[in-house]
């Protein structure tokens, strides 16, 4: 029995979601990373794209522009702190660290300054 319930509460405690954002030039596809059920798409005509991470969960972020070119991608964390990487977007995909809570895609460029 007190087994059965320390399970219950480490699987409950450590459970984690991952989603899956996908990007090809101006459309984003937001899917259930597990059973690749596409949730919502969208066109995106703004210079970045904000992508909502609950505390606790990992977004796949496949970055699938057809041409080699780069994103620029900012990450919130759950403390206000960010972390801004350039990212290949030519058929990649990358994965959120711990404490992510908010991802900011921007448009398909050649050079990044």
């Amino acid at each position: 029995m007190l087994c059965s319930i320390l399970i219950l509460l480490f699987t409950n405690v450590f459970s984690q979601d991952t989603t899956c954002t996908y990007f090809t030039n101006k459309i984003v596809h937001e899917f259930n990373y597990y059973t690749s059920e596409i949730l919502n798409t969208s066109e995106n005509e703004d210079k970045y794209y904000d992508i909502v991470v609950k505390y606790g969960d990992v977004l796949c972020l496949d970055l699938n522009d057809k041409k080699n070119k780069y994103r620029k991608v900012t990450i919130t964390f759950f403390d206000g702190s960010t972390k801004t990487q350039k990212l290949k977007s030519k058929d990649h995909y990358y994965y959120t660290p711990r404490g992510t809570i908010n991802v900011r895609v921007g448009k398909p460029k050649l050079i990044i300054m």
